[in-house]
């Protein structure tokens, strides 16, 4: 038995500062992600800055496999909800487009202009939309903060509309954020701006999930011990309230490059993700 308490909750969620050369990200992945966009969109099978709301950023990406697609993927992107946009990921659609799907991949409005709950209902937007361009199964992903937004489509709550739930297969969250109120205690905070009462309403831990949901909750297993248990917690409580649930803890991967996997359709989280 062992006691432990977070007394340091800034760097309890700090990332870079805690990976060696870690400040090599985000900018690592802006060349292959311009390279791999400019690339699709010479083959015409990209169709970029698709508006899907009013808001500036209220835009996806729409990666297109050859041929017609088997499906459609939603990656969503990290950044605390707070920074970066659908620009820095367009590679990581490869694995998956490789392999016979779609691949949306959208901005939202980030904080402190919206909130989380707003966050939220754009989300729900730009699945709707994507979902209406690509007809199949329906298998959404996201990184970090995009983990949340992509279980919190899976909420009995999510902002999507009926059919487009019905669609719905796999939701895979890489590092995802599940439970908000630990970062009501991070110098974050004063621009996400989280109470206690949005924190309970957008926390899928602390929500239910869709009847038959399949869920896989993946870290790198070097990441930070607060990723580690975030990733535990919501398949932990979602198989208690019927989901199928797996938990995954990738060797020798950390927060930044646990996502790698995604480019290539032959890795084992590309293969996880489209098993639906």
């Amino acid at each position: 038995m062992f006691y432990r308490k977070i007394t340091d909750w800034d760097d309890a969620y700090a990332n870079g500062a805690n990976i060696p050369g870690g400040e090599r990200w985000p900018q690592a992945w802006v060349e292959p992600a311009r390279a791999y966009r400019e690339r699709l969109a010479a083959e015409g099978r990209a169709e970029l800055d698709v508006a899907y709301g009013e808001g500036a950023r209220n835009r996806f990406d729409l990666f297109r496999p050859e041929g017609k697609p088997a499906g459609l993927v939603v990656f969503i992107h990290g950044g605390f909800w707070l920074k970066l946009d659908k620009s820095f990921w367009s590679h990581l659609a490869a694995g998956a487009v490789d392999s016979g799907y779609a691949v949306a991949m959208p901005s939202y409005t980030l904080c402190p202009e919206n909130t989380i709950s707003g966050i939220t209902a754009e989300i729900g937007l730009a699945v709707t939309a994507a979902a209406e361009r690509i007809d199949g199964p329906l298998l959404l992903t996201g990184h970090s903060a995009g983990g949340h937004l992509a279980t919190r489509m899976a909420c009995t709550d999510s902002p999507l509309p009926a059919p487009v739930r019905a669609r719905l297969r796999h939701v895979l969250s890489i590092s995802g954020v599940h439970d908000l109120r630990p970062m009501m205690r991070t110098a974050m905070n004063e621009g996400l701006k989280i109470d206690e009462r949005e924190a309970l309403a957008e926390s899928p831990a602390l929500l239910s999930p869709l009847p038959d949901l399949r869920l896989t909750c993946w870290a790198g297993a070097s990441e930070r011990g607060e990723f580690l248990r975030q990733n535990a917690l919501l398949a932990n409580v979602w198989t208690g309230l019927g989901a199928v649930t797996a938990v995954v803890e990738e060797p020798d991967r950390h927060h930044f490059d646990v996502i790698d996997g995604l480019a290539d359709s032959q890795h084992q989280m590309v293969r996880c993700l489209l098993t639906a």
